[in-house]
């Protein structure tokens, strides 16, 4: 029985032909009433809806603010992975280079490297780890109006500069899924800025700068900073730019990653590609020394609306070298080919410039806004690490609402650990210590709400997990 009607729509009783998993709804779409077929996304704007039917509770949650699917997260981050794996190849080479190995057109498909599959470059290395921080830095619940601790994505870039430089050893070894997966200590191309900031012992920030950088390594890893705050793109900027200014000093060059951050939140809110570069500007212009970036970004609309052709339009804005270049030339692709991924992330890497990061970020803005079926399945079949890469979108969409899920790939790991974390060891045999169990209130008042079923399966979780305090007892 639907407890909550869903705006205008009158749905009566109708039974589901599996249970519902709790969470968003995307892998339970049809329900069946009267031998008809209900589709559940064409119910807009949903917030909570509860269906009872013969001893199974399921709640369904569609966020108001996420007009997005899971499909969108896995094609911004697949995407992402596409554009700097199908740049990667030719970074380092001029037009007349690409022209000559690839054809009058440049290149058109993903080169296979020494382990069959295209592999990606250090920018979708990186994007794991801001990821793997981002995620890592949520406390109890997801607050979408916090900045988080950004000791804890720069703990994670130290994993990273770890799988990069075998000299480095952290002197506090960290956990979690991402630091296991072996394609991520391959060493491709690390950018010198990135490894020489990490490596310096002293974390970067916006009012205490490591450096004057302004290279795109800091815009073509935050990504997942806009998918996780879509509910706040001011907080998104703000993170994006906090995540770049740990290795990038520059302005510019944490400023444009904070534009990125933001126009993946508002697209994830249901804005235009438009609107969402628009609004990201009004945002921008709130922070000292914007000016470069956007100049770039408007230099980039304009041309967009030209008749010029790409190539040169390109040469206009630049190389991509540098950060506002990087972002600009991905937005420029993007507005030009709003509703073709292949097309548009094509563009953003034939260019004699830094390929592989221009296809990186034009690949994140296109696959969120376009999604998963709209890149081409040869090239979802051919990049290396897909697996992990839908596992890690999948993390970034379901982490605000349900971050307990997913906590045992992501433990938090600083100095401070916070209370709700604490954990102590108790023996498996010792039965009788577990009425001494506490847990937080807050999980105390999720219990109270739930079924019989749901009480004994959550608290296992809790237990299994060492989120609870022991009671001291005489």
């Amino acid at each position: 029985m639907l407890i909550l009607p869903l705006n205008s729509y009158n749905i009566k009783t109708f039974t589901l032909s599996d249970p519902v998993e709790k969470g968003e709804v995307e892998a339970r779409k049809q329900a069946t009433k009267n031998n008809e077929q209900i589709n559940l996304n064409n119910i807009p704007n949903a917030q909570y809806s509860k269906i009872s039917f013969t001893g199974i509770n399921a709640i369904e949650r569609v966020s108001k603010t996420n007009n997005r699917k899971i499909e969108n997260y896995y094609g911004c981050i697949i995407g992402g992975a596409i554009g700097d794996a199908l740049g990667s190849p030719i970074e380092f080479l001029n037009m007349e280079q690409i022209k000559r190995f690839y054809g009058k057109n440049g290149i058109k498909n993903l080169q296979n490297g020494e382990y069959g599959q295209a592999e990606v470059s250090d920018d979708t290395q990186m994007l794991f780890f801001t990821a793997d921080g981002l995620i890592k830095s949520i406390g109890e619940k997801f607050k979408s109006n916090e900045i988080p601790d950004m000791n804890v994505v720069y703990n994670s870039y130290l994993d990273w500069l770890e799988t990069q430089e075998k000299s480095y050893v952290k002197k506090k070894q960290s956990k979690g899924w991402i630091s296991q997966i072996p394609a991520l200590y391959e060493r491709r191309a690390p950018g010198d800025t990135c490894i020489g900031a990490l490596s310096s012992g002293k974390m970067g920030s916006i009012t205490k700068p490591i450096n004057n950088s302004k290279g795109n390594g800091g815009v073509m890893r935050v990504a997942p900073a806009g998918l996780l705050y879509y509910n706040n793109p001011k907080i998104a900027f703000e993170v994006g730019a906090r995540c770049a200014a740990i290795t990038h000093g520059h302005p510019s060059g944490y400023l444009s990653a904070g534009v990125l951050a933001s126009v993946l939140a508002y697209i994830t809110k249901g804005e235009s590609l438009e609107n969402a570069i628009d609004k990201s500007i009004n945002i921008l212009e709130k922070y000292k020394n914007h000016e470069e970036v956007k100049e770039a970004i408007l230099k980039a609309k304009k041309l967009a609306g030209s008749n010029l052709s790409p190539a040169k339009a390109i040469q206009h804005i630049g190389g991509g070298w540098v950060g506002e270049e990087a972002v600009a030339i991905a937005i420029y692709c993007a507005l030009k080919f709003p509703d073709n991924f292949e097309k548009a992330v094509k563009t953003a890497v034939n260019h004699g410039g830094d390929s592989d990061s221009t296809g990186a970020i034009a690949g994140n803005i296109m696959g969120l806004y376009l999604g998963d079926s709209a890149i081409p399945e040869k090239w979802k079949n051919n990049i290396e690490l897909k697996k992990e890469l839908k596992t890690l979108a999948s993390d970034l969409y379901y982490a605000p609402f349900r971050i307990q899920k997913i906590r045992h790939r992501y433990p938090y790991h600083t100095g401070r650990i916070p209370n709700w974390y604490e954990s102590f060891q108790t023996p498996r045999s010792s039965s009788k210590r577990l009425q001494y169990v506490k847990f937080s209130p807050k999980d105390e008042a999720r219990m109270r709400s739930m079924s019989a079923k749901d009480l004994i399966e959550y608290k296992r979780y809790l237990i299994k997990n060492k989120l609870y305090d022991i009671e001291k007892t005489n």
